[in-house]
């Protein structure tokens, strides 16, 4: 199972490198679960979307601190600004991608392989 990103398939302008890499993630998961056809193993790829990560909360408190506006301010602006496509509109918690990893390590989730499973908030607008 890798943990790739809906940047893989949205890549953002600010962040050609992170999204090409995380485009590799998908396709060699893909290519993986091609290659163990019939041995029961799958192999998937997790794409979350913007998570409230340490990471994610220092930039945020940052950008927040600088500006003289609170976190929440800086989260509505950023989904406004840089990921209007989210339907979501906030930043996912590490507990909900948490949770899609563990269904899909899970043998519940047996018969899902080569798949890129989002759980981007409604980032990525295609439908498949």
């Amino acid at each position: 199972m890798f943990v790739s990103s809906e940047s893989g398939l949205q890549i953002p302008t600010e962040m050609i490198h992170y999204g090409v890499t995380k485009t590799a993630q998908i396709a060699v998961a893909r290519g993986l679960a091609e290659t163990l056809v019939g041995t029961d193993v799958t192999v998937n790829s997790v794409l979350p979307g913007p998570t409230a990560s340490e990471g994610v909360g220092r930039f945020v408190q940052e950008l927040a601190r600088a500006s003289g506006k609170d976190a929440a301010s800086v989260e509505r602006e950023f989904f406004a600004a840089a990921r209007p496509s989210s339907i979501l509109q906030r930043f996912a918690t590490a507990d909900e991608v948490a949770a899609l990893i563990a269904y899909t390590c899970s043998t519940q989730a047996s018969a899902t392989t080569g798949a890129a499973l989002r759980v981007d908030g409604g980032v990525v607008r295609a439908i498949a």
